[in-house]
């Protein structure tokens, strides 16, 4: 039976980068898709992205919309207590914390749900205007909220950039959640942070406004390389 909705997704790691640390999920056909980003300035990202992505795609897509945010939410919360025991186990080095950004996307007839922690985001162009669903949890978002900085001043502190959420960053995962109703033409953008650091927001819903989510993607990355690019570059579209 054909898949009820349309995606594609593509990454592609930095210039600065040994490894990408970026994974997604695109599967239409379970209607979950996800992107992670691996915690910078740590060992092991790529494995801690790639582990929450493997999990993710292993939930069953089984029952109602609210059965399965509950799944993802247990899967994710199994995930972070993995990678909490891979990097305190005996023998592990000191600097072998684990830990990733996750956005995740569940789709059903008429809903949608948006999971996350970290600063991987998730969008929707709806009517020729994009919306940020996802709040960032960093130490910018939190100047910015708790002391009324402006974007220009938040930048200016030190570790402005610095995870306050993350799977494997904590001893229970704080995942944070949006449901909303869909309608006829929505888009949904999941990216990290390295894809829309390098786009504005015009860029953006000019690639989301394009025809198919193939196309949309390849905007995206035609706009994100056109200047040098240090962070990996990740993306999912999602036409339901």
């Amino acid at each position: 039976m054909a898949a009820p909705w349309r995606s594609a997704g593509r990454t592609q790691q930095g210039q600065a980068r040994l490894r990408n640390e970026d994974a997604f999920l695109d599967d239409p056909r379970r209607s979950c898709w996800a992107v992670a980003d691996g915690m910078g300035g740590y060992r092991n990202g790529d494995v801690a992205s790639q582990w929450v992505v493997r999990q993710l795609a292993a939930v069953s897509a089984q029952g109602n919309l609210d059965q399965r945010i509950q799944a993802v939410r247990s899967c994710l919360q199994g995930v972070n207590q993995g990678l909490r025991r891979a990097w305190t186990e005996p023998g592990a080095p000191g600097d072998a914390t684990m830990g990733s950004t996750v956005v995740a996307l569940l789709l059903e007839k008429g809903r949608a749900a948006c999971l996350w922690a970290g600063d991987s985001r998730c969008y929707l162009w709806r009517g020729q205007s994009l919306y940020q669903l996802s709040k960032d949890h960093s130490l910018l978002q939190r100047l910015m909220d708790e002391r009324h900085l402006s974007v220009a001043q938040a930048q200016a502190y030190p570790d402005a950039r610095a995870l306050t959420r993350a799977v494997g960053a904590g001893s229970r995962l704080h995942l944070e959640a949006l449901e909303l109703s869909t309608r006829p033409g929505d888009v949904f953008l999941l990216c990290s942070d390295g894809l829309y650091q390098a786009l504005s927001h015009v860029d953006l819903g000019r690639a989301l406004s394009m025809q198919t989510p193939q196309q949309a993607v390849d905007r995206l990355f035609a706009g994100a390389l056109r200047r040098p690019v240090h962070d990996d570059l990740t993306a999912v579209v999602v036409q339901p």
